[in-house]
């Protein structure tokens, strides 16, 4: 899904430092893909993509919403944060990441917005927190000084688990003695099974084979925790917003017109819509992955963007101390302006 997995060790420190670059470079003006100065507006959107796998975005250019917008496609991404920060430093156009990430990336005065939902959790595609099926672990409690694996840190799936144990009653003390650490996201069951780490999260393709090999169960899952919601949306910046808003109006409801036609068409479909995609962009990717997609999980009819879907990361972040309370309100990140989806 689009919260990209990274692979690597991330630590708070160093993401904070990519985003305050990332804010200095569009501050200091050496954003490229920007609005041109001729008053004409831009309709080659750059992008990065996922390997294996169709975006929103790729999804509709296909099925012809985008008009007379077209996608240029610069490499994959690593993460969604690195996504969002080739998008503020205009190395991109657009780029998706969990809703905590463009928060910490707006913290940094970097001028983003939110323009749609890209992903979420529903009954179909989400997060599980799973353990051994013989493991004692059966409570937030039963989490004190086990090692819980996952993609990133500071992000969605350490956000579930922070939410998890306060509601299960850990005081602050208690629940820093759970650790979060990094896994990529291919090794987890792996290490799971190895008795590596207590706890592993598991999502998607990796989720389903892991289930039908059997000995695992979960402890929660996202969405069982907090219901269907959208956790990730594309942003873009201000300046481009202001100089391209025909562009800006076309993109987004033909992502919202694709979301709806994920929900609507029966799954087989969207499936051989995505392969057909994937083999005709020539970039030697596998399909098999894309046999157990279910959904982009996106709650809200058209991705349009509510004040809940940050205003949980926002109050999680401020209690980490990741930014200061009050410092951001969630309704000034994002605006539902430009999509049109149902509108006539």
């Amino acid at each position: 899904m689009s919260a990209a997995f990274t692979t690597t060790r991330t630590s708070r420190r160093q993401f904070l430092t990519l985003l305050g670059i990332s804010a200095a470079a569009v501050s200091c003006g050496t954003a490229t893909a920007t609005g041109g100065s001729s008053g004409e507006q831009i309709t080659s959107l750059k992008y990065q993509g996922a390997v294996g796998a169709v975006t929103l975005p790729e999804l509709a250019a296909d099925l012809g919403y985008l008009g007379n917008v077209t996608l240029d496609w610069v490499g994959n991404t690593i993460s969604g944060p690195q996504d969002i920060q080739s998008a503020a430093t205009g190395q991109t156009h657009f780029g998706s990441a969990f809703n905590g990430a463009v928060i910490k990336l707006a913290s940094t005065k970097a001028p983003i917005k939110a323009v749609i939902s890209s992903y979420g959790s529903d009954q179909y595609s989400y997060g599980g927190y799973y353990v051994l099926e013989d493991s004692p672990i059966r409570s937030a409690r039963d989490l004190i000084g086990k090692k819980v694996g996952m993609n990133t840190l500071g992000a969605h799936y350490q956000a579930l688990l922070d939410i998890y144990l306060s509601r299960g009653g850990l005081s602050k003390e208690d629940a820093a003695k759970v650790e979060p650490l990094v896994v990529p996201p291919v090794n987890t069951e792996q290490s799971l099974r190895a008795k590596q780490i207590e706890v592993g999260v598991l999502t998607g393709v990796l989720r389903d084979k892991a289930l039908a090999t059997g000995g695992i169960r979960p402890l929660f899952t996202d969405v069982e925790l907090l219901g269907p919601f959208s956790a990730g949306t594309y942003i873009m910046t201000e300046r481009f917003i202001k100089e391209n808003p025909d562009t800006v109006r076309t993109f987004v409801t033909g992502v919202a017109k694709a979301i709806e036609w994920s929900r609507t068409t029966p799954r087989e479909q969207v499936i051989a819509r995505m392969t057909e995609i994937v083999k005709k962009r020539g970039r030697n990717e596998d399909t098999a992955t894309l046999q157990f997609w279910h959904s982009y999980g996106v709650a809200e009819t058209g991705g349009r963007i509510e004040d809940k879907g940050f205003q949980l990361w926002l109050d999680w972040l401020g209690d980490r101390g990741e930014i200061k309370k009050g410092q951001l309100k969630a309704a000034d990140l994002y605006t539902n302006e430009f999509n049109g989806y149902g509108k006539g």
